[in-house]
């Protein structure tokens, strides 16, 4: 089984609101994203929050990060609440609603047919979300220190990841800044 970890820990600070309650369509950007994860066919999904952002979503199993909100001790809460029969989680980023279900099933794919450690969308050689970990992995990044970062546990393993080509650069979009909404939000 396939897990997702949605990482939605953060404070929103540059987007001056949270931005995972602000609108995309019809439903909140954090909606959005559960949405699309759970369209690709994950179903067991950890969210990771801060104190300050209640969201009640329904199958989805929320995690609360006490200690801080930088993104590695989002995964390291996420991976310790992993569902015991998961062979692999996605991670995922709470603030990238533009992400497609196509993107997360192939990622997903490949991992089932190949079983790589690491999976991982790319653009024109730019690495993506949501990426994926296989659980031979996770005790590696749950013993990583404060100063480290996903981006330093993805290079140290460079050589390992199987890469899953997109011709859409929505694997890279996230939403920081006002403008970004601006930029990305749908037109409804």
């Amino acid at each position: 089984m396939i897990s997702a970890i949605i990482l939605a820990a953060g404070k929103s600070i540059r987007m001056g609101e949270n931005k995972l309650l602000m609108t995309w369509g019809n439903v909140t950007v954090i909606e959005k994203v559960i949405q699309t994860i759970k369209d690709s066919g994950i179903e067991d999904v950890v969210l990771i929050t801060n104190p300050d952002l209640q969201i009640p979503i329904p199958d989805v199993r929320i995690t609360i990060n006490n200690t801080n909100h930088e993104m590695l001790s989002s995964i390291q809460i996420g991976l310790q609440n992993q569902n015991a029969e998961s062979e692999a989680t996605l991670i995922t980023l709470g603030d990238q609603p533009q992400i497609e279900s196509r993107s997360v099933r192939s990622v997903c794919e490949a991992y089932q047919k190949n079983k790589s450690n690491l999976v991982v969308p790319s653009y024109q050689n730019r690495r993506g979300h949501p990426w994926l970990v296989a659980k031979s992995l996770w005790n590696e990044i749950l013993m990583m220190k404060e100063n480290q970062t996903p981006r330093d546990f993805l290079n140290k393993h460079a050589n390992e990841i199987e890469y899953v080509n997109f011709d859409t650069p929505t694997i890279l979009q996230d939403l920081d800044t006002p403008e970004d909404y601006l930029k990305y939000k749908p037109n409804v």
